[in-house]
This record gives structure tokens, sequence and C-alpha cells, in this order.
């Protein structure tokens, strides 16, 4: 191991519990032991998830937050007494792997909890709301400090609690995190004073507008989060850890409206100096522990980086905290492992928070102990698999109802908390298989045929694996990604796997009657009826390397289009996007916290953004458009990238298709990186 590693396996102690090293699996919506937006119950799936983590040496380990009322079905979490025995059941395997093990508690979600349009059908129409109250009273999950406007929905608004509510809360911590003591578990954890959730709903000042003891001065925001506190005290004992998830600062702006990495701002939410002061505060209230970043829903991409924030995006805030508390702070977000050790080692912090990293393999801190870093399958912070809530004008929450229901999958990993249905099978008849094309798709259907006993040959018709990923992991900011095909290209040398470059196949009756899995991937969408198209280039051509001129109009406002303006934009060009839809990023699987950051960031540096305009001409040193009303009007620029998305190529059209072919990546279907990995696994494990 790297001896600039080591200070992140000293041991540490949170309150009279002994940690044997300094790295925390923090808690992500999915990886519940008790079951996630379902009935309450013993969940095997994320016990499964917790201990192989704990197994693979992670110190102190926080499973997916429970709510302490359950929105589905209506259950206080300490009603179902038998999970709490299987709970207890299993505690002794966790504690053979060393680790200690945190449940995550939270009071809920208060104006943040995430509005589908199937529930705002239910709550505006008042038959549904009533039809519908036993198994999800949105009235009661949505209540706030105060009335205040959802996140995600103008037409779902929050009530204010009432006293009676509060109180009905508190003692529902003490009776779970007794009956979690009493099954083994070493501590638990609030969530939280962070993030906007409802208890952090009550401690901002810009959402609670109570005139009651749960209100107004400085006390009274932080009373339900110390009241909590010491209810759990009282009936654990003062010995028992509670640790407090802590957003130290909201940089935030207003409702809706985040503050980004460097901005210059008024907050509306808890800025430094109330931050050192609550920090005390909660200490002093019982608190053991501080397990911090920054941010709310508002600006969610603080407690959510996408890969356009920098790494370690919380350390210093986290880290000027510290001085102000006498118990340990963890430290989370985009955090770099000897960042983090180095700041542990100077005393700045006392453990690193690391969450999406483990979905995307488990096993990544037991091989950087060993000094195999190259094998750790990289997280690329694109939240398509695990938190791909996804937001745009005139919509709430789009997310497909089963991601709703199975947050914490992995878009790199397919196996991750789907081990049901996603697990290596060794074949009884191996056999030679053939896939045309070598792009991430095709590599991951040859790495799943190889690990099941399968000869699986790739044939690439150009000089390199990686197909349009390549120019997908360009951009400056995307080392994350280029890690990802890095460690692709790896698995094909590691597991020995025949591959022809430069080979390019025109007809798959060469290959007689072996399996084939046709990978070809998809071709840009030309817009041939553009007079002037010509002219254009297209997205990928400038990825690669396409030169283009000072100021550029990105003509598709998609994620693609606007990354490429983000690029664009870093390297000092001046890019403007054109849009035809009313907002940028409006589709599906683009978790907010990602396309909201490139909404304010093009907002906050006034990069031109046209929505509602039609491209009509392009010319050498200008595009010609139409906006809404049909006004014809002119941009000036230098060059023109098209973005305007991709059609499937497959070799063989789906009329062709013989009985040993199948399809995997583009070439069947337009997708993101998940539905490429996702469905190449499952066809390998088809063959």
């Amino acid at each position: 191991m790297d001896k600039k590693l080591e200070p992140l396996f000293t041991p540490w102690k949170i309150a009279t519990c002994q940690i044997k090293n300094r790295i925390v699996l923090t808690s992500m919506g999915g990886t519940d032991l008790f079951g996630w937006m379902e009935r309450n119950h013993f969940d095997k799936a994320g016990a499964d998830f917790i201990l192989e983590v704990a197994k693979n040496n992670a110190g102190l380990v926080l499973p997916g937050c429970q709510p302490i009322y359950n929105p589905m079905f209506g259950q206080w979490l300490y009603s179902n007494k038998k999970m709490y025995q299987d709970l207890a059941k299993w505690m002794p395997e966790f504690h053979k792997t060393g680790a200690k093990l945190f449940v995550q508690l939270t009071a809920g979600f208060g104006r943040s909890f995430t509005i589908s349009p199937m529930m705002e059908k239910l709550y505006t129409n008042k038959f549904l709301r009533v039809l519908s109250k036993p198994v999800m009273d949105l009235d009661k999950i949505t209540a706030s400090a105060s009335e205040a406007p959802n996140r995600w929905s103008d037409k779902v608004p929050s009530r204010a609690l009432t006293v009676e509510e509060i109180r009905e809360y508190i003692t529902a911590f003490g009776k779970t995190a007794k009956l979690l003591k009493e099954a083994g578990v070493d501590g638990v954890e609030i969530h939280a004073v962070h993030e906007g959730y409802l208890l952090d709903q009550f401690t901002l000042k810009y959402v609670n507008k109570r005139t009651d003891e749960y209100g107004g001065s400085f006390a009274g925001r932080y009373r339900f989060a110390v009241e909590i506190v010491q209810e759990i005290k009282r009936q654990c004992g003062l010995d028992f850890p509670v640790s407090l998830r802590y957003s130290v600062i909201s940089k935030t702006r207003g409702f809706r409206q985040g503050a980004l990495p460097g901005e210059d701002y008024d907050e509306v939410g808890r800025d430094f100096e109330e931050s050192k002061k609550a920090a005390k505060y909660l200490q002093e209230a019982g608190y053991d522990m501080l397990n911090c970043d920054n941010g709310t829903y508002d600006a969610w991409y603080w407690a959510h980086p996408p890969i356009y924030m920098p790494e370690n995006c919380n350390l210093s805030d986290v880290a000027a905290l510290r001085k102000y508390v006498d118990i340990p702070v963890v430290c989370a977000g985009r955090m770099d492992p000897r960042v983090a050790a180095e700041a542990i080692e100077k005393g700045d912090i006392d453990g690193a928070g690391f969450a999406r990293q483990f979905l995307a393999d488990p096993r990544w801190v037991t091989k950087m102990m060993h000094g195999q870093e190259a094998d750790i399958r990289p997280c690329i912070l694109c939240h398509n698999g695990c938190f791909n809530m996804c937001h745009y004008k005139g919509v709430p929450n789009d997310q497909e109802l089963s991601d709703s229901l199975h947050l914490a999958r992995c878009a790199v990993n397919a196996e991750t908390m789907q081990k049901d249905k996603h697990y290596i099978k060794p074949t009884k008849h191996p056999k030679k298989i053939i896939i045309i094309g070598g792009g991430i798709g095709g590599m991951e259907a040859a790495r799943v045929l190889k690990k099941r006993g399968h000869e699986p040959v790739i044939y690439e018709k150009s000089g390199e694996l990686g197909g349009t990923f390549i120019a997908a992991s360009a951009e400056s900011y995307k080392g994350k990604l280029r890690d990802l095909l890095a460690w692709y290209r790896r698995q094909m040398k590691l597991l020995e796997i025949e591959v022809h470059l430069n080979t390019e196949i025109t007809d798959v009756r060469q290959f007689g009657k072996s399996d084939i899995i046709i990978a070809t991937g998809a071709v840009p969408r030309r817009l041939m009826m553009i007079p002037g198209n010509e002219l254009m280039i297209e997205a990928c051509d400038f990825l690669r390397g396409a030169e283009v001129g000072e100021k550029v109009a990105v003509v598709g406002g998609g994620l693609t289009g606007c990354e490429i303006a983000y690029e664009l934009a870093l390297k000092g060009k001046k890019p403007v996007i054109v849009e035809m839809k009313d907002d940028l990023i409006s589709q599906k699987g683009v978790c907010l916290a990602n396309s909201s950051y490139l909404r304010e960031w093009f907002e906050l540096y006034r990069v031109p953004v046209y929505l509602e305009t039609t491209l009509k001409e392009v010319w050498e040193d200008c595009i010609v458009c139409t906006d809404k009303e049909g006004k014809e009007f002119t941009i000036e620029c230098d060059s023109v990238i098209s973005s305007a998305g991709y059609i499937p190529n497959p070799l063989v059209k789906e009329n062709d298709r013989e009985s040993n072919m199948d399809y995997v990546g583009d070439c069947k279907a337009v997708g993101n990186l998940r539905s490429v990995i996702w469905r190449a696994y499952e066809v390998a494990m088809r063959l």
C-alpha cells in the first residue's frame, strides 16, 4: 500500500466506539437494511451489500437512511419488531468483519420529497387524495417547518408540521434507537441538519417562518434536532453513539437556486458563522460526531457532486469547522483518498466519507490496500443508476417508477444491488462468440462471457477499443470517464480476450453459425435539411479534436451539447446554445444534481442560451434561427457544432437478424452508459 494512504488506516473513536480505520461508507438511499419505499422488513439485498463493504475493509458502515415514518403505508419504523430480531441474528456475522455499523435515521424529506407526475395527480384530485392516503399520505410526508414550495413541483406545496407531530417524531426516534441498540447496532446517525431535509428545513431561516418554540430564535430553529438526540440518549444511555449528518454551509441563494463554487452570493440558509455556533451547540446537546458536507436540495450538486464539481469540494469548509468542535468530524463529497489521508494526518478531519465508489466497486478499499488501484472500477459521478431523479421545466421528478423504487444501483456495475438477476453463472457449454464492435458494450459483453467460461472474440474497425466513449470521455473534466475506459481496456488484457483491431466486418456470414453480438453503436443525426449543414462540425468530431473558432454556436441543448458548451467555456471560448425545447437537458435519466449545475453555471457565467429556437440556416459567419413565434434572427459565430443526437447503426438490421445474433449498446436503442452496460451484461448471461 502507498505510504501516503496509511493515515486512512489508523484507529479512532466515536464516543466509546472504537473504529478500526478512517474510511466511512456514507448512507445512500437504496442500501437500506429495512427496505426503501416499501413495507419495512429486514432487507437481504441491502444487508448483503453492507456486508460486502464491511468485508472489504470499510471501518464505519452506514446503510441507507431509514425514514422514522415510512412514506409508503405510513408505518413507524419501530412498529415491526420482527425485523429487529432478524437484524440481531445478522449482526454477529457483520461484526466478524471488524467494522462498526451505525444506522441512519431520518425525520423525512419535507419540501424535498421527490414528487412524480403520479403523485401530483393523487394530490390535486381530492377523491384520489383521500383514497390514496393509507398508502401515501402526501400531506403528511411533504410537511415542513412552515408552508413552503416543494423542490420538484408547484402542485404539491408543504404545510407546517404541528407541535404534536414534531413530538411524535421525537418519541419515535428514541424508540427506534433503543430497538437498534438492543439488536447489537453500534450507534445511530441522525439525518439530518443536512441537505435541506426536514430537520434541516427547521434550522434554515428561508424555510422556517414559525413563531412557536420550534422557530424564530437560533435555539428554536435547532430545537427539533436537539430534542431528538436528548431523547435517544435518555432511551439508550449517554454512552450510545449518536452521529449527525450535517451540512456546514447551505450554499443556497433561494428556493430552487443553488450557489456554485466560487460564486459571490447572499446565503439564505446556514452560513459559516452560524455553522460554527450550531456545531458547538449540537455537540453540547449530545451528538458524538458530525458527518459533514455542504448544500441543500436547492443546491444539490454540493451533497451529490457531479463530475463538473471540483474534487474534495467540501473539504475546506469541513476542515474549517473542525476547529470549533471537540467531537470527530467526517468529510464527504468527491473525496480523493490521498487528499483525505493528508487531511486526517494534519488533524483537519477525523474520517473520510465515500459513497458511490462503493456502488461501482464494493472491493475498492481492499484493492487500494493491496496496491491494485488500476483494478478498481471507477465511479464516473453520472448518477444514472444510483440517483437519476431528474427535473426540467414542466415536469416534476421525471424518473421511471422502477428507478424510484430501486435506488443505489450502478450504471457501471450491473451487479450492484441486483445480484438476484445479475450474477456470473458459469456456462456448461463453452463456445466461441463473435463480438462486432469494441466499444463499452462490446467490451462488457466480452468481459462477462469470458468470466462465464466462453471464448469471446472482438472485431473493432478502428485502431483502438472504446468506440464513441473515447469522444464522450474527451472533455478536460472527464478524467473519471477516461479511468473507466482504461479499466475496460485493462480487463480485456487481464482476461486475455482475443481482440482484432483495424478489422471492419461487413458480412457476418463469414462466421457461419457462431453466436454473434452486434455492438456497432450509433451514428450522428445529421441535419441534412438545413441549408449550409456541411459547414457544421459534428459533436464527436469536435470531441476528437476538430478545431473551432472563438465564438461557437452549439446546436442542441441536451446533455451532450451542454457539456460541450461547458468545455468550450472552460477553454476560454464563447459558446452559444440553441435548443428547440423549452429547457436545457430536458431528458430522462440525468440527475437534477447534474443538470442544475450546468443550467446555473450557464446563467452565472452569462452563456447565451436560446430556448424554443429552431435552426434555419448555417453561414460562414453566423446561423439563422427562428424563435417560438416564428421570428427570424441571426447569431454571429465562427463555428457551429451539431449535437442533434444519434441514430442506432446495427450492422445487421432487425428484419435480417438471425437467431444466433443479438444487439448491445446504442446499435439497438440509443441510451446512456447504464443502458449499454446493463444490456451487455444481460445478453452475455443469456448465451
